[in-house]
């Protein structure tokens, strides 16, 4: 039934049809693309300081706006958070040389390399602005408590829409879902970038609490969590609670095999814990799978108009971290 279901686990579909070996393929592919692009952006404004400007401008323009797009988007935390700061800097310090580079060229780029190098870069600040407005307008927003309170967090998908929240986006109702992954203190997700193990993953067995008041609606916690990346148990096996609140219905999926620790029809105060985090279900990595949806009467609450969560006041987006309180 369409109410089972919780969401994708990233990096999303695209994992669906691979193996084991080809999920590990996939992450090492794009940590290596990530890292590539970003050293080539540095390339290329340490190569726009060795020409003037009148000759230079394109590249200097194609590689701020590469690494300013690869800062925002890149999959840094396969490695560490910290590698996406190291690289700010990396890109601070080479705008810093580039009036005092060697002006050893002064030919321009042909008009067509120009050409491509402004039209890739209209693309790259399109994708910049889409990072921060999405592509679903003002969102309907509701105020939460965050769920989550052992640590540093970080939002491994979120956003408001196209292109940050992809993977969540062509779920019917999902649009503004969260899939949330815990750092530990060198700003890694997990003890290596792909384990098998789940206790390398440290948001595994963390718990989840009510991030409002409200009435348990759905508590479910009997299957159990896949071994990553396995995920052949679908999305309708997933453990799960859905609370209903005064102004929304808040869903928490993914969770640990008999971890959830309320029942169906009881009320909850915020601050209650519901369970823990687990890999059940449509997941191919231990993670907090959440969304909330507007109450609307006479309408399923997965088919109610979805709601951006705001944690303590707060909106988060892609690759965000959140400090709990």
């Amino acid at each position: 039934m369409l109410h089972n279901y919780y969401g994708t686990s990233p990096p999303g579909k695209i994992l669906i049809f691979a193996g084991k070996s080809g999920f590990v393929m996939i992450i090492w592919s794009l940590l290596c693309i990530t890292l590539a692009l970003a050293l080539y952006s540095l390339y290329l404004i340490f190569r726009a300081g060795m020409r003037p400007l009148a000759g230079a401008y394109s590249i200097l323009l194609l590689g701020l706006s590469l690494g300013t797009f690869l800062y925002l988007y890149g999959t840094w935390v396969y490695l560490s958070v910290y590698a996406k700061y190291v690289f700010g800097v990396l890109m601070i310090l080479c705008l810093m040389w580039l009036p005092f580079g060697r002006k050893r060229s002064k030919a321009a780029p042909p008009a067509w390399k120009r050409r491509a190098n402004l039209a890739l870069t209209g693309l790259f600040l399109l994708g910049t602005l889409l990072y921060f407005t999405g592509t679903t307008g003002s969102p309907r927003t509701v105020k939460l408590a965050f769920p989550l309170k052992s640590g540093r967090y970080f939002v491994l998908q979120g956003g408001k829409g196209l292109p940050t929240n992809v993977f969540h986006f062509s779920l019917r109702g999902a649009i503004y879902a969260m899939d949330i992954v815990k750092l530990d203190s060198r700003g890694c997700r997990a003890a290596s970038v792909f384990s098998r193990k789940l206790d390398d993953y440290w948001i595994y067995n963390d718990t989840v609490y009510a991030p409002c008041d409200g009435m348990v609606r759905r508590a479910y916690g009997d299957n159990p969590d896949n071994i990553p990346p396995n995920m052949d148990r679908g999305p309708k096996n997933t453990n799960q609670v859905l609370l209903e609140g005064a102004d929304c219905y808040f869903f928490a999926g993914h969770l640990k095999m008999n971890s959830v620790v309320v029942h169906e029809g009881q009320f909850v105060r915020q601050g209650q814990a519901l369970g823990c985090v687990g890999n059940s279900g449509f997941s191919t990595e231990p993670h907090l799978h959440i969304q909330a949806h507007a109450r609307k009467a006479g309408v399923p609450w997965y088919k109610a108009p979805p709601l951006y969560m705001l944690f303590d006041g707060k909106g988060y987006l892609l690759n965000e971290v959140i400090s709990s309180k």
